[in-house]
Order: C-alpha cells, then sequence, then structure tokens
C-alpha cells in the first residue's frame, strides 16, 4: 500500500520559513511593547509559538528517516508510516467479509490470490 508524504524539498522551505515567522514574531513584540499595545503581546507569543511548532515539523519531514504521510507517493517498504498498519488491519478484515481487493475494491472471485483488475495479492 502506498502512503503520500511531503517531500523533503518544501519541507526544508516551510522550516526555514518557520523561522522567518518566529523572527517576524520577536519584532512584533519588541514593537508591541515599545508602542505600548500590551494587548498585542499575547497574539505575538501564540504566533510565535506556532511557527515554532511548524518548524519542528517541517525540519523533521526534511531530515527525518520516517517523515509524516502528506503529499509524495512513498512505497511503505522504503519508508514505514505508523497509522499504515492499522488501516491495514481493518481493510483485512472487511475483504474478509466481502471479499473485495483491499487495494482497487474490485470484487475478488473466490479461490483467486490476486486480483483480476490491478494484480494485488489477495491475502
Amino acid at each position: 500500500m502506498k502512503s503520500i508524504k511531503p517531500g523533503r524539498g518544501p519541507s526544508g522551505m516551510g522550516a526555514f520559513a518557520g523561522i522567518i515567522a518566529v523572527i517576524f514574531g520577536v519584532f512584533w513584540l519588541v514593537i508591541a511593547v515599545n508602542m505600548g499595545a500590551f494587548i498585542m503581546i499575547p497574539f505575538g507569543l501564540l504566533f510565535i509559538a506556532m511557527a515554532i511548532g511548524t518548524t519542528i515539523y517541517n525540519y523533521k519531514n526534511a531530515t527525518g528517516k520516517n517523515r509524516y504521510s502528506e503529499f509524495d507517493i512513498v512505497d511503505e517498504n522504503e519508508e514505514p508510516d505508523p497509522p499504515t498498519k492499522f488501516h491495514r488491519d481493518v481493510i483485512a478484515r472487511e475483504t474478509e467479509r466481502k471479499k473485495f481487493c483491499p487495494y482497487c475494491g474490485t470484487k475478488a472471485e473466490e479461490g483467486h490470490k490476486f486480483c483480476g483488475n490491478c494484480g494485488s495479492k489477495l491475502d
């Protein structure tokens, strides 16, 4: 089964943009304090916190071995995705009851080991 993961390049650009957002948030706080606009300080702190979270997420996807699923198609043998096992187990149970291919959804013929439509193994 294939999963969709973000590309390393776009994730790297997202991490860089997150660092820029943190710098902007710091400038926002400094300007808000200097102007006496203390009501804008919580917004600046929330902005910085969200930018740090986004930066960490994108940095992990850009440099980590196992990325979170989102965009690029990656085979599970190349890079595992933890939720895939759960979904595969659910699909397998449904397949046993309904006798459909878990990959393309075509009705499986009785006794066939491979799907007649997509060629996937019907275990």
